[in-house]
């Protein structure tokens, strides 16, 4: 028998829909790839393989197709699912996915907890999940970070709001790809903390992205900066995971521009509604547009040192 199975898609336009038959033995991992820029994630149980599947789209209605067309062609259902995760592009995209007469609820059964990791606002989140209340299905917002890296190593971080009982049904699966899952209240409260998540991290990039240029601009070896400034306050995931990159002005992997502008532009969205204030993330914001600009939307977010040695005319391969 068929199933669908896990996949984080690691980019905007696309969705998977896993289905999770047994409560019996959690998952754990049997193989990992990067597939087209998107990261599979194989779980095999003592009963199931599960595999994986990748959807595509330009629109969220084109999702919406795909997603019934590869269930229908794979004549896998739903119901019955001991779990149901999906990971999607943007709010349209996980509203097209899940709701309507075929949508991802309309065939989930009753207590099955179904846990969306897409990076979405906190109202879509609260829409779905009072809809999911209606049909009498736990629903999750549970975006991830930990990137590439994260999910090929089964090391992401899993930032979860919704109903505890829902959490303690479907935390068994995510353990199998999360390094750390936290529930953080109703729901919401996921997609919240991944704004917190994205809004650290943009200020993180730039400060490093800074510091490097600074060092390249003062003749000094960067590298050997970094080797002793890592061991200091200033060390980060950044600094660890893409200095050296940087330095080799390197940026085709990791977490594209294009998504962390989506990520950002949700960040800010919220922060007017609340009254956060968030100069560093707004100026941010526009240098990440700024290289979308010039054609740089699917590189890392790490490229950001590249517009400081465009303005200051240095080549950006250090000796």
């Amino acid at each position: 028998r068929l199933t669908p199975f896990l996949l984080v898609p690691l980019a905007l336009s696309s969705c998977t829909i896993v289905r999770v038959d047994s409560e019996a033995q959690p998952p754990s991992i049997q193989s990992r790839g990067l597939v087209d820029g998107h990261v599979a994630v194989g779980i095999r149980d003592e009963d199931h393989f599960l595999h994986a599947d990748l959807f595509d789209g330009s629109s969220p209605g084109a999702i919406g197709e795909l997603v019934l067309w590869k269930l229908l062609r794979l004549e896998v259902g739903l119901a019955g699912a001991a779990a149901v995760l999906l990971c999607a592009g943007d709010d349209d995209d996980v509203r097209a996915v899940v709701l309507g007469g075929e949508g991802a609820l309309a065939g989930a059964g009753r207590g099955a907890p179904l846990v969306d990791h897409t990076t979405t606002s906190a109202d879509v989140a609260r829409e779905l999940a009072a809809a999911a209340a209606d049909k009498e299905v736990g629903f999750l917002d549970a975006p991830v970070s930990g990137g590439e890296d994260g999910a090929k190593r089964g090391a992401l971080t899993v930032m979860v709001g919704g109903e505890a009982e829902a959490f303690a049904r479907a935390q068994p699966f995510i353990d199998a790809y999360a390094r750390r899952c936290v529930h953080l209240g109703p729901a919401g409260s996921g997609q919240l903390a991944k704004m917190v998540n994205q809004i650290c991290i943009a200020g993180l990039v730039e400060g490093l992205a800074e510091g490097l240029a600074f060092a390249e601009r003062a003749g000094l070896d960067a590298r050997r900066v970094v080797e002793v400034i890592s061991q200091g306050a200033a060390q980060s995931w950044q600094m660890d995971h893409r200095a050296e990159s940087m330095l080799e002005d390197r940026f085709d992997f990791g977490f594209a521009v294009d998504w962390m502008r989506k990520d950002l532009a949700i960040a800010l969205a919220e922060a007017r509604r609340n009254g956060a204030k968030l100069p560093v993330t707004a100026v941010v914001d526009q240098l990440y547009a700024e290289l979308q600009a010039g054609g740089g939307g699917r590189l890392d977010t790490s490229s950001l040192i590249r517009r400081l040695r465009r303005e200051d005319g240095s080549q950006g391969r250090p000796t």
